[in-house]
């Protein structure tokens, strides 16, 4: 739980930053869900023979779904509303390392492009290439890829599709 709040904290501050208070939600549409799809936290990735990820499986709520679901857990008569329209459950400290097929298909929303905070700029569901995730997470200085919650949809045991999740 503190691990998700200071990602969470961290990545709110870079959102502010980054898009100057707010204005970044144009364009965002919410993950459509599926039966073989869950959603993570990667908190490591490692490249070997072919790329690892170790994940921690939470729950994301957004809408009238997190409001619910805060109120119920959070029980705070004066807070009815999931800050941001978004919740995070994570009740589990369990990890599970899994392969990245090689062929998988990536789509981010936000990533360090440059290495300069001032040329991070949100691209929503922008596809890019296995090796630009790889590099993505390989730099934390500017802005760190564990904060944010990802969509993946395993096949064979492999991930196979990989959205990242943007968080107002």
């Amino acid at each position: 739980m503190i691990k998700t709040a200071v990602k969470l904290f961290l990545l709110t501050f870079i959102l502010v930053t980054a898009t100057a208070g707010g204005a970044a939600a144009k364009g965002y549409e919410p993950v459509s869900s599926s039966e073989i799809q869950e959603t993570v936290f990667i908190d490591r990735m490692d490249v070997r023979d072919s790329v690892y990820v170790e994940i921690d499986p939470i729950q994301w709520y957004e809408g009238e779904a997190a409001n619910k679901v805060f109120r119920e857990r959070e029980g705070d008569p004066e807070m009815t509303e999931a800050p941001d329209g978004y919740y995070i459950v994570n009740d589990k400290t369990d990890t599970e390392e899994v392969q990245i097929a090689d062929n998988a298909e990536v789509v981010l929303q936000l990533y360090d492009k440059t290495g300069r905070m001032e040329d991070t700029e949100i691209n929503w569901n922008e596809q890019v290439s296995l090796g630009t995730l790889e590099k993505a997470f390989s730099r934390s200085d500017v802005l760190d890829m564990t904060a944010f919650p990802y969509h993946i949809t395993i096949k064979d045991g492999k991930i196979v599709k990989i959205v990242q999740q943007y968080i107002p």
